[in-house]
């Protein structure tokens, strides 16, 4: 098979609809549909159901993840993990393909790619553009559900990828990474809340929306466009780099696109703002909000 366009990191609708119609879609090339929405607004589940790529499975992000914590979204054990997408066809051998329907193009997706490689996986891509632009470009939908013959996947947790609440404390003084934060500028800023939260941001953390990253299609920003983001914030790639969110999955985007540039080894800091408004000390949390601290 010829290597995915672009990057590993990333395949083109045209490069996966070319695989789909040859029939490459099994043991060695997965697609999985890592949509996710509120609950009152969409019901991911029930779309995949009706329209999805042929051959793809969902990865449910709900299922795929430490039902014991109480904050969103956080990483499985490895066994919960190996379980998961091993039931989905996947064994270390396969090159998986995530995508999702947001319409933004891509929103979920990249917090799948980041969980496969986080377990050791390394032949894991996006889909560039998302389910949007495959059903834009003219490709093959159906309501077909398959069953893939379940596979043996070993998980493996690659530490370097994963940043703890402590280590997130400590580096507030120590300064060994720097700390890219993908929310909206209001939400950073303290300006608004953040689904509830007060919000605010990491003491030295700079801000990059994730949407920052994205093309108006909703494809991703070429290199050179990625690399000026990245410079116009004074990040520097070849320093080790965290990204945080709100719980862990717009940071995602911040580490596919460090990724494109050549750096892949940047960390997510797992709990994000859901964890640290909880836990970090009133001095840690930086607000410009002139909402009353009581």
């Amino acid at each position: 098979m010829a290597p995915p366009v672009l990057s590993r990191a990333l395949v083109t609708a045209k490069w996966l609809s070319e695989a789909v119609r040859a029939g490459r879609v099994g043991p060695s090339l997965r697609v999985l549909d890592a949509s996710w929405y509120p609950p009152q607004e969409r019901n991911a589940r029930q779309e995949f159901k009706e329209r999805h790529i042929p051959g793809a499975s969902f990865f449910d992000i709900e299922e795929c993840r430490d039902q014991a914590s109480p904050y969103d979204f956080m990483l499985p054990s490895e066994a919960h993990f190996a379980n998961y997408v091993g039931r989905l066809g996947v064994s270390n051998d396969t090159h998986v393909v995530v995508y999702d329907g947001d319409e933004l193009g891509t929103f979920y997706a990249p917090r799948a790619w980041w969980m496969f490689r986080a377990f050791g996986h390394k032949e894991v891509s996006v889909l560039n553009g998302g389910f949007k632009n495959w059903v834009k470009e003219g490709h093959p939908v159906t309501a077909e559900v398959s069953q893939p013959a379940p596979a043996v996947f070993k998980a493996r947790l690659n530490r370097a990828l994963l940043k703890t609440f402590e280590e997130m404390i400590q580096n507030v003084v120590s300064l060994q990474f720097q700390v890219v934060d993908s929310r909206p500028e209001g939400r950073f800023q303290g300006t608004e809340l953040d689904q509830g939260l007060e919000s605010g941001h990491i003491p030295g953390s700079v801000n990059i929306p994730f949407h920052s990253f994205l093309a108006e299609t909703g494809h991703e920003k070429s290199i050179e466009e990625i690399q000026e983001i990245f410079r116009a914030k004074k990040v520097d790639l070849s320093k080790p780099l965290t990204a945080t969110c709100r719980k862990g999955v717009t940071a995602c985007h911040v580490a596919l696109a460090a990724f494109l540039c050549g750096k892949r080894d940047v960390a997510v800091y797992d709990g994000s703002w859901s964890e640290w408004a909880r836990r970090a000390p009133p001095r840690y949390r930086v607000s410009n909000s002139k909402r009353s601290k009581a």
